[in-house]
């Protein structure tokens, strides 16, 4: 179990004060050192290698059972170092842990020695969560794999440079300078007394041509984008590496690499395994030679894309080398896939997208940053908050606000993407690919989660020209910087679009302006926590009094009309009552298009913006078009086949649509809802689904409304103050931080009801920030949920961007509890319940054995049919008529089955030039 134990809420907290503390009377339970003291960063509950046990033999098959438990800080990057494991039918090294989430991983046991296993977040690192696993010889000897590939060769060497994060002085996306006074850019990028300003002095891996070192290796224009990110390391199975390190640089550092298997005089990292080590601390102006192999036990499975994305990084001190910039990306892949040169074979184009929150504050320059940069390095105070924010640098290979340069490709070209992550707890990273789909295995998605230590690869084919948004959605990632243009090209190589679209779904949608009550009924709250309002938990959230404004907030919804007039809302049926505060769900089939006539009836500007589908913007330049106050616009989403489920997916695939004027603002404020996009044949005439008897879409988010564009009218409507007055204090801010569940908290959310037996599919949608983890936990029953193959389970995890759907058969009859399992969300309201209603029993069978027979007077035999006593030759005649009339139905009903046909191929946009809405405003 990997855990941050926070003693500080244990029932046993003030005994251990007594017993333990030198002077329990001057303990200050409130002081944030004591706090911190008592968070304990523990596997089993031991911390610092003190966890005993973990013992095996060369040879073994091992099976892993992980799981992790607590709070928003957990979230855990497991890393067995020296071994890979296989995850759900993927090879890895790494597996990501959070509340409530279980995985068991399976290892084949190779290499002698003794092992760290430990939890690559740099909190945890520092904090002692490792321990150490011991690999025995046991007398067994295991044939070592035969390597049989080539012998690959690099030169790469740590130096130092001064690192411009902007180094095109202005935001791609608003065009200001960076520098901008009261922009977001402002606080990275400004300098002053108590500013260092967007250019860091940093080290980085650099590549050499030979054992010299005195020839860069340059970079060949598919490497532009790199950045700060080292040489590509890549071999396939079978394969041999040496990588001849020098160190160029003013301190010890060293190469690490995950995905390959090495012994240990070649591990990158000191700790107690009891072997010295001269590749763990290379010294400046040294040279040592790592051998890395990659034999079959190491490689992709049948399961795994072509080549596995990995990383490499500086372990003498993992947490400050790597935010001083000492990491690269490493590719391990099937035999016979790349090319001489080292390109992977059927592949246009790469790319290797690192996404981090460097923090110069731990890197090992901060001191020379604000003595050869700051403009007055005595006035820096490095223990400031606002001083410590500003060297969070939300970046993507070392750049933000569009300043990454090279990532350009052809329109239908083939794309690999290698994602990494890098970081600390607040490195969750939901990486958004506007524009296009890409394809994680057999399945569709825009979306992806990053971790600290966690890589993915992922494939595109781009079929819209134009130049897109690739940006992390987590909103202060997104607000921060960490946001990057990548464009399309027409290159000559397209052909015609051979996308033909067969029908049209017409939507009529509104923005509008609501009062919205996250907590109309605290019944359910209080007879949970057994509290009285004041002593419950939910009392910050929902209690209102001079400073905190309560459960009701202004807020603006999406909401369905009946037609174009916008004159009659359409009233939602009993099966969206659970949809609380999101629009109303946008269906569609592959091969439809779908229209969204959308009124702004509030006051301000907003838009609606889906994900998944291809956006037909009439040359507007894939911007998303702004609607105002008052105007009606018209949205045209196609859904051509990239856009339906994959071939590992369910029917039908999750997305969402929000507004995107202000992003961050917009979904606070209340402006999102749910898109389906499914197979062929799966919906019916009036666009519901036929597979499934219910569906439900469930949102998990944390409602900021301190960042809502209603905060101040909702200051001065419910606390009746001046917002220029109003003292935002810690507990103001924490009060309009509401853990809803489609907008409700606290078991308010109703209308998730089924019946035992019937199949349902659950739309889990996740947005938000650094706060928004959360492992959704269906208490007595278990779901399907695939990724490439099917897996049960009763907890789903959920991250800002994650869309997922998930099948559930309705079992055990009861009402039951549905919550995120994230302790502080459980104890802010994110929980609600759901009921299974016993299917009801069926009437008994008729005996059909039992018939009554009379004869009428000439002796002739009676038999009932229809009510009526007949003799065998009006029977007989009686069925010869039911016999026809059926042809004849029969008949009747092909021809008007054909007749439909033919009228909905013949279906085309001609039929919406004359729709029910005021064309005059379009």
């Amino acid at each position: 179990m990997f855990s941050v134990v926070d003693e500080n809420l244990s029932w046993y907290l003030d005994d251990n004060i007594d017993t333990y503390c030198l002077e329990p009377g001057s303990v200050d339970k409130d002081d944030d050192d004591f706090k911190e003291s008592n968070k304990m960063h523990a596997i089993n509950g031991y911390l610092f290698g003190n966890l005993p046990g973990l013992e095996m033999c060369v040879g073994d098959s091992v099976s892993w059972h992980l799981f992790g438990m607590g709070n928003e800080v957990d979230v855990h990057s497991a890393y067995f170092h020296g071994h890979t494991i296989i995850n759900r039918g993927h090879r890895a090294d790494i597996i990501n842990l959070f509340p409530a989430s279980f995985v068991t991983a399976e290892m084949i046991v190779e290499n002698p020695g003794k092992w760290m296993l430990n939890c690559q977040v740099n909190d945890h690192i520092q904090a002692g969560m490792r321990g150490l696993y011991e690999v025995k010889s046991c007398n067994s000897r295991v044939p070592a794999s035969p390597l049989t590939g080539r012998e690959r060769r690099y030169f790469i060497a740590a130096e130092m440079v001064l690192w411009a994060y902007g180094p095109q002085g202005f935001d791609k996306f608003s065009g200001q300078a960076l520098n901008t006074r009261g922009s977001d850019s402002e606080t990275f990028f400004g300098q002053g007394n108590d500013r260092i300003g967007g250019s860091y002095w940093k080290v980085h891996f650099t590549e050499f041509t030979d054992e010299m070192f005195t020839e860069r290796k340059e970079r060949p224009e598919a490497e532009a984008h790199m950045g700060i990110l080292g040489p590509i390391i890549k071999a396939e199975v079978g394969d041999t590496l040496l990588v001849i390190f020098n160190n160029k640089a003013d301190r010890n550092y060293s190469i690490l690499p995950h995905g390959v298997s090495y012994n240990k005089i070649f591990e990158g990292t000191q700790y107690a395994d009891e072997v010295q080590k001269m590749g763990a601390h290379v010294k400046p102006g040294e040279t040592f030679t790592y051998t890395w192999t990659v034999p079959e036990s190491v490689g992709p499975t049948a399961s795994d894309p072509s080549c596995l994305t990995y990383l490499y990084y500086s372990a003498v001190d993992p947490v400050m080398d790597t935010n001083a910039g000492l990491v690269g990306p490493l590719l391990v892949c099937k035999r016979n896939t790349l090319n001489d040169d080292g390109t992977q074979k059927g592949v246009d184009k790469e790319f290797y997208l690192l996404f981090t929150v460097f923090d110069e504050n731990l890197s090992w320059y901060l001191a020379k940053n604000i003595r050869m940069i700051a403009e007055d390095p005595l006035k820096i105070d490095t223990e400031d908050e606002h001083f410590q924010e500003s060297n969070k640098m939300h970046a993507v290979n070392g750049f933000m606000y569009g300043n990454l340069p090279g990532l350009e490709m052809c329109q239908n070209d083939n794309i690999s993407w290698h994602m990494i992550g890098l970081g600390t707890e607040v490195d969750l990273h939901g990486i958004y690919f506007q524009g296009n789909t890409i394809r994680l295995g057999g399945m569709t998605r825009d979306t992806l989660n990053l971790f600290p230590h966690s890589s993915i690869t992922v494939s595109m084919q781009p079929d819209e020209v134009g130049s897109f948004e690739l940006v992390c959605r987590t909103t202060d990632h997104f607000i921060g910087g960490m946001k990057q243009m990548y464009t399309v090209n027409n290159c000559g190589n397209t052909s015609a679009s051979s996308h033909q679209y067969r029908m049209v779904r017409t939507y009529y949608i509104a923005a509008e302006e609501v009062e919205w009550d996250y907590s109309p009924d605290r019944r359910w709250e209080l007879e949970k926590h057994n509290a009285t309002e004041e002593e419950s938990p939910g009392h910050i959230f929902v209690s209102r009094s001079e400073d905190q404004i309560g459960s009701k907030y202004k807020k603006v919804v999406y909401r369905e009309y009946v037609n174009g007039d916008f004159g009659e809302a359409k009233t939602r049926a009993l099966e969206e009552e659970h949809l609380g505060i999101l629009g109303p769900i946008i269906r569609a089939e592959v091969g439809d298009v779908i229209l969204v006539v959308f009124k702004n009836k509030a006051n301000r500007p907003y838009s609606i913006h889906a994900h998944g589908i291809q956006e037909v913007n009439d040359g507007n330049e894939n911007k998303v078009l702004v609607t105002d106050p008052g105007e009606v616009n018209l949205y045209r989403w196609n859904v051509p086949e990239r856009s339906g489920p994959g071939s590992d997916d369910p029917n039908c695939t999750s997305w969402v649509y929000y507004s995107t004027v202000h992003f961050v603002k917009d979904m606070y404020s209340g402006l999102v809802g749910p898109l389906i996009t499914c197979r062929r044949g799966v919906l019916n005439n009036i666009g519901l689904r036929k597979d499934v008897a219910r569906e439900f879409a469930l949102l998990f988010l944390v409602f900021d409304e301190n960042k809502s564009w209603y905060l101040n009218e909702n200051i001065a409507n419910y606390l009746h103050k001046d917002p220029e007055d109003l003292e935002e204090t810690e507990e103001f801010t924490e009060s309009n931080l509401l853990h809803a569940i489609n907008g409700k908290i606290y078991g308010n959310l109703h209308g998730l009801r089924m019946t035992e037996g019937e199949k349902s599919n659950w739309y889990l949608l996740g947005l938000g920030n650094e706060v928004d983890m959360h492992t959704v936990h269906f208490h007595a029953q278990s779901f399907l949920f695939k990724t490439q193959k099917e897996h049960r389970a009763d907890v789903y995890d959920l991250f800002p961007g994650t869309f997922q759907t998930i099948e559930l058969v309705a079992g055990n009859p009861g009402t039951w509890l549905l919550h995120c399992h994230v302790s502080d969300h459980i104890h802010a309201g994110m929980e609600t319940t759901f009921t299974v209603h016993r299917k009801p029993a069926l009437p008994p069978p008729l005996n059909s054995g039992e018939q009554t027979h009379t004869k009428d007077a000439d002796g002739n035999q009676k038999i009932e049919l229809l009510g009526r006593s007949l003799n065998t030759k009006e029977v007989n005649i009686a069925l010869l008529s039911l016999f026809t009339i059926g042809v004849l139905l029969l008949v009747t009903v092909l021809l008007l089955f054909m007749a439909l046909v033919l009228l909905r191929r013949r279906a085309s946009y001609w039929s919406v030039r004359s729709p029910s809405f005021p064309v005059d405003n379009l």
